[in-house]
């Protein structure tokens, strides 16, 4: 079972000169490629290495349902995750085909849908329980299934680093858990209920109100379930992991131990949108150490996450009004970051093209 302390080192920076000096020597004025140099340093950085290579890119997306819908917070109903899932797994969704077009393998985990799945190639059976609890009542999970989760995430980056790959991207999958993910921003950094809410799948004004009435009753809940711990301090203060159990996301807590992971074994991953970044935020929040191996795809439609991005300092690779989910933002940033680790391996320099450099 997973242990929620983790052995990330600090991603080096004894490259870092060199790297740039090797950046500033292509045949281009100084910072021309923009965020694509900042990418090709990060990448350098990440495998300490002046011609870093992307090797076997994998896509994990983690599905689980979510007790929160009881609250009347999407206008889907439940069983879509399930629906979805044996899209995923059939080849039909936008994760199926943007993956088969850049020739990446795609892995589907049941961390905690609400149904029983055939055995399948694409799929990883992995359930820790049949959805997560309504928050607003009780605890979402356990700390047994937090860690459970966890351990799913975990086992799956060994199992893709294993296969050779050296860059993760991440997608999820659960009706209900833009809500899950809201209150989870909401209840880690303190930001009010309103600035964490969004339509999610296509919710109405009315049910983005009602996104935050319900977090604003959770909050209300830990503050009466732990009078000790909260006297005159805010929700944001609890302990990182009792605020996962407590507003919960069987899939999210999957995906942060999968971030975890990776950066515990120095493997790049890709944030996808929101809720991929919420899991993120989470990771952070265990262990900082974290930020060094995160690549952030896009910023999505949804409402929230320009105020997470801005919170986190963040700047995402693409801006395409996306809010899908499933990995969909994170395969599609895929060739910038290939383009980032080619131009550094494979551009000439102004020296070897015999190019003059711009004057002092």
């Amino acid at each position: 079972m997973a242990n929620t302390r983790f052995k990330i080192a600090p991603i080096s920076t004894e490259m870092d000169a060199a790297l740039q000096e090797k950046i500033d020597s292509k045949t281009k004025p100084l910072g021309a490629l923009g965020q694509l140099e900042t990418l090709a340093k990060q990448l350098g950085r990440i495998q300490q290495s002046l011609e870093p290579e992307i090797q076997k890119p994998h896509m994990i997306v983690f599905a689980a349902d979510h007790g929160v819908v009881a609250q009347n917070v999407s206008p889907f109903p439940q069983e879509v995750t399930y629906q979805m899932v044996l899209n995923f797994l059939s080849g039909g969704a936008a994760v199926n085909v943007f993956c088969q077009q850049h020739k990446v393998p795609l892995r589907i985990v049941d961390v905690g849908v609400k149904s029983v799945f055939d055995d399948h190639l694409l799929l990883s059976k992995r359930k820790v329980a049949n959805g997560s609890k309504d928050f607003t009542l009780k605890a979402a999970m356990t700390e047994y299934e937090f860690k459970a989760a966890l351990q799913v995430g975990l086992d799956e980056v060994d199992r893709a680093k294993t296969a050779g790959s050296n860059l993760l991207m991440f997608g999820e999958m659960g009706i209900g858990n833009t809500t899950t993910a809201s209150c989870l921003m909401s209840c880690l950094t303190d930001l009010s209920a309103e600035s964490c809410v969004g339509p999610g799948t296509g919710a109405s004004e009315e049910g983005i109100a009602r996104k935050a009435k319900v977090i604003e009753q959770t909050k209300k809940r830990l503050k009466e379930d732990y009078p000790r711990e909260l006297y005159r301090k805010t929700v944001a203060e609890l302990e990182p992991q009792l605020i996962a159990q407590e507003c919960g996301g069987l899939e999210i807590v999957a995906m942060t131990g999968a971030m975890l992971r990776a950066a515990e074994r120095k493997v790049a991953f890709v944030v996808d949108g929101f809720i991929c970044t919420v899991a993120y935020l989470l990771a952070q929040k265990l262990d900082e150490n974290v930020k060094g191996f995160a690549i952030f795809a896009h910023e999505s439609q949804e409402t929230a996450h320009a105020a997470l991005l801005n919170y986190l300092d963040v700047t995402p690779l693409l801006s395409m009004s996306l809010r899908l989910g499933e990995g969909s933002g994170a395969i599609l940033s895929l060739p910038l970051i290939e383009s980032a680790a080619l131009f550094l391996k494979n551009m000439a320099s102004f020296e070897s093209a015999a190019v003059s450099q711009e004057k002092a």
